[in-house]
Formats: structure tokens, sequence, C-alpha cells
């Protein structure tokens, strides 16, 4: 009944030690069904190399489990809050990769320096602002997910457009169309963190890409008139 949803997840999160994204039981990917109103999720605490199909745990939007024996992912209601409160989204993923967790230590957004960041992004990437006390010692992971949609109606960001976040004090999550794409996102991020941190130490006073080739770069990828790739 859940075999596909299961493997699919699975699959996923396996793929987060072969790009280097984490190391021992560190982050996580979920894959969600909107027919069903449940989602699958990596299990809390089991390393990768120890991980089975069977061990993924299905959920519902209110973080019941529907499916499996083992306790879900500690992150599993923000993956829950953000599924709940953006209905585009098929797939989540949260790793604690070294350069974007750097970033989010220093509670920097990521600048838009060069195309590579452009062909995904057209704005910076945005650190949300750390938790405050009252939200920390409440629904921790609940409030973390209030904590990335704040952000993005602060910021007036479309998560549609901007897949990918730092959470302050914290580390990355991104999301996208399912969960291969999710964690697709999270490997951009991290080499674009990465770059960000390089340039940066090459010259401190690098500026931002100019927007005519922030919008050249971004449009031949996403526009409308798209002629990267072969199309359909």
């Amino acid at each position: 009944m859940y075999k596909e949803l299961k493997e699919t997840c699975y699959e996923a999160n396996m793929e987060l030690p072969k790009l280097g994204l984490v190391l021992y039981t560190f982050g996580n990917v979920s894959t969600v069904d909107r027919s069903r109103g449940i989602f699958a999720i990596k299990p809390s605490g089991v390393p990768y190399e120890k991980l089975r199909v069977k061990d993924i745990v299905i959920v519902d939007f209110d973080n019941h489990i529907v499916n499996g024996k083992l306790r879900p992912s500690s992150d599993t209601k923000t993956h829950a809050f953000l599924y709940k409160n953006w209905d585009n989204i098929g797939g989540i993923c949260h790793t604690h990769s070294t350069y974007a967790v750097a970033w989010a230590q220093a509670l920097r957004d990521i600048p838009n320096f060069g195309t590579t960041h452009a062909d995904h992004l057209t704005s910076d990437i945005p650190c949300a602002p750390p938790m405050s006390d009252d939200l920390i010692v409440g629904d921790y992971e609940h409030n973390t997910g209030m904590q990335i949609l704040d952000c993005f109606r602060n910021r007036n960001l479309n998560p549609a457009e901007v897949e990918m976040i730092l959470v302050g004090s914290h580390g990355p999550f991104t999301w996208g169309k399912d969960a291969s794409k999710a964690v697709y996102n999270s490997k951009v991020l991290e080499e674009l963190s990465k770059m960000a941190y390089l340039t940066l130490q090459i010259n401190p006073e690098a500026s931002r890409l100019k927007e005519a080739l922030i919008k050249k770069h971004f449009e031949r990828k996403h526009g409308k008139n798209a002629y990267y790739g072969q199309g359909c």
C-alpha cells in the first residue's frame, strides 16, 4: 500500500551520502502523497548504511504515524508544517552540509555573486533570523516551519521560485516538485555556499551580480522562451 512512496523516499535519502551532503545520521528527505494526505520520511537516528526501505515511516500532516515501526525524523513536524502551508511542493530535504551550515551560523544571506547562482534563482539565498527563546522552548520543530514561512512572508518570496533557505544558527532546508528535486536543490545550495565563501575570501568587497546578467541566466533556463537543454 505504501511501497512506492517508501521506495521513492528511500532512494532520495540514499542520495545524500553519495553527494557528500551528510555525515552519520545527519539529514533527512521526505516525499508527499497529497491525494492521501501523507508523506514518507527517514526514521530518526538510523545510519544511512543501515537504512532499508521498510524502515521509512509514513505520517500524516498532523504528525500521526500511519505506517512504520520506527520513530520518524525529529524534523518531521517541520516537514509537515511546510507541506500544509505550501501545497505546490512535493519533497523536502534537510542537511547539515558544511558550507551551507557555515553561512547559517554566520546569520548571512548568500549573495548572488555569479551566473551559476543566477542559473537557479534570481534572489540571494535567504537566512531566516534565529528563533526566539519562547519559540525554542515551545514546539520547536513545528516552530522551525513557522520560522521558514515567516521569513518568506516578510521578504515577499515565492517558495515556487526560491526553493531553499538557511535557518539561522541551524542549517539548510530545500524543497521542490518531488523528493529528487529537493535533493538536487540541496546539492546546488551547498555548492553555491562554497562558491560564495571562496569569492569573499578572494575579494571581501565582491559585488553582487548585476541585474542584467541575473535576468539573462535565469530566464534562459526558466523563462517562457527558455533555450537551455533539449526541451521535452
